[in-house]
């Protein structure tokens, strides 16, 4: 066994820390640990570290916070700039002549230099036209995993896997739901500054997408229409009242607001659709700090068309007593991505 101490996932967001620990139990798995601190904005933009010191500092406060007895940790990064996730054909080959030859695949899809990279792969599986096979690339910018990876160090603790955010939702969904034969389902995790898209067929993932785009963009709309502090949004938008403000003047700004989204997601879904012959996405399952958002999932869901439920990272967990579950619950939505992290293991797939 891995060590009585266990590995923590740890989802670094713009917006919010969040780590969650799981215990493997003969059944599935038991809740640990499940906390998150809210950070401040400028400290990481679209995806890259501007501020280290402050962050490590963060992380070490919701490492004290959340009483984190872990030493390893699962990362992981997103982020249009610089991670690259492309589904590629290629002809069939075993694992070990992939790995060789990996480099000289990817160049074609990189468009950085493939030296500035670290690469992964993972074969799906044979495809419909005998001898080629399908396969997942990933390419992840050298820098951006060091600047996590040390800023992790400082905080006390050892990054033991870096993973892909739209992998780690395939991971929750993988744990939590049943998954059905026919159905394409579109995981869609909505941050402060972005927004990731894994739709799976058949519980695998045939697309994903990040984009620039997420909550901040209500938290900009609030402060600048109503002419408030940054804090003062962020708590409007998670439906609490400020005294000086009509709650009908915020649901309009907010509605306003998200129709970027809205039409980010609706590309995204129809960019899938005619890529992959026609194929329907018939359910989203969304996750993120957007997920608490009042209203928004039920807003989503009219404009693209498509039932949205609020993602349940935490479903087939086992909570144990001291948990407070209500809490959990609410703030759920956004413990999805570390869930996925939590339940990763060094030389797992």
């Amino acid at each position: 066994m891995f060590g009585a101490k266990g590995i923590v996932g740890l989802d670094i967001g713009s917006s919010y820390l969040k780590a969650v620990q799981l215990r493997e139990t003969r059944s599935g798995y038991e809740l640990e640990l499940f906390d998150t601190l809210p950070i401040s904005p400028e400290l990481i933009v679209e995806g890259s570290i501007i501020d280290a010191i402050r962050l490590t500092e963060s992380l070490r406060e919701l490492v004290r916070k959340a009483k984190i007895k872990a030493k390893d940790a699962v990362i992981s990064i997103s982020g249009h700039s610089s991670v690259i996730i492309k589904r590629i054909s290629l002809p069939e080959m075993s694992e070990e002549e992939l790995s060789e030859s990996i480099k000289f695949e990817a160049e074609q899809y990189v468009p950085f230099d493939i030296e500035d990279v670290n690469l992964d792969f993972q074969i799906l599986g044979p495809k419909e036209e005998p001898g080629q096979m399908d396969v997942i690339l990933v390419a992840v910018k050298k820098d951006v995993i060091n600047d996590y990876v040390s800023v992790v160090k400082e905080a006390g603790l050892n990054t033991v896997i870096v993973d892909v955010d739209a992998f780690a939702l395939e991971n929750m969904y993988g744990i939590n739901y049943e998954i059905e034969a026919g159905k394409n389902v579109a995981l869609v995790n909505i941050g402060a500054s972005t927004m990731n898209m894994n739709i799976l067929k058949a519980g695998v993932s045939v697309f994903t997408r990040d984009s620039a785009i997420g909550s901040n963009i209500h938290t900009d709309a609030l402060q600048k229409e109503l002419n408030i502090t940054y804090e003062e949004a962020e708590r409007l938008k998670r439906g609490e009242m400020l005294e000086k403000v009509k709650p009908e003047e915020v649901t309009s700004l907010i509605v306003t607001a998200s129709n970027e989204i809205f039409s980010e997601v609706s590309r995204s879904l129809d960019y899938f659709k005619s890529s992959t012959l026609q194929a329907e996405v018939q359910e989203v399952i969304l996750s993120g700090g957007c997920a608490l958002i009042r209203d928004f999932p039920s807003l989503l869901s009219e404009k693209i068309g498509i039932p949205v439920m609020v993602a349940e990272p935490f479903k087939n967990i086992v909570l144990p007593k001291k948990f407070d579950v209500s809490l959990i619950e609410e703030m759920a939505p956004i413990g999805a991505v570390a869930v996925g992290l939590a339940i990763r293991r060094p030389g797992d797939r």
